[in-house]
């Protein structure tokens, strides 16, 4: 069964699934306005996409590691092949935002795999909460989650 790591803060832990981060702020992945969440393969990838996130982690604050799986029938992949070169862009580009304000759009399904910027052969997952099988998305409970604390001094 397919599953999917989270990592946040924890104070924000109660709206994890609401999309409203990537709403506010758009993404790879979607574009300002478009409603979707993301998640990682696994908490080692979602552990570096938390990383490597503009603002710096602080060792002060408390992150959570939530965890989600589905069935297999309720995921569209996307694979690198059909991609924009420029998908790996930093910042990330158009062309890839609008990939998935597509696939949000027409709701062709409630999760979406794709291949991780930073770990190609890897893949995340934006799921669609908008879309009538979210429903059926099983979400775990928050779960402690410490960065080692190498990572705060980089």
């Amino acid at each position: 069964m397919p599953s999917g790591w989270r990592i946040q803060r924890a104070k924000h832990s109660a709206g994890a699934f609401s999309s409203e981060g990537a709403r506010r702020g758009g993404g790879r992945w979607n574009s300002v306005g478009v409603p979707l969440v993301y998640l990682s393969e696994h908490q080692s990838l979602a552990a570096l996409e938390v990383f490597l996130q503009p603002q710096p982690l602080r060792a002060k604050i408390r992150y959570i590691a939530l965890s989600a799986d589905w069935d297999e029938s309720l995921i569209e992949v996307l694979p690198v092949a059909g991609l924009p070169p420029t998908w790996r862009l930093l910042p990330a580009g158009p062309a890839s935002a609008a990939l998935g304000d597509r696939w949000m759009r027409e709701a062709r399904s409630a999760v979406l795999a794709v291949p991780s910027a930073i770990i190609p052969a890897e893949r995340n997952f934006l799921i669609n909460p908008a879309h009538p099988d979210f429903r059926r998305i099983r979400i775990g409970k928050p779960v402690p989650f410490e960065f080692d604390p190498r990572m705060f001094n980089r």
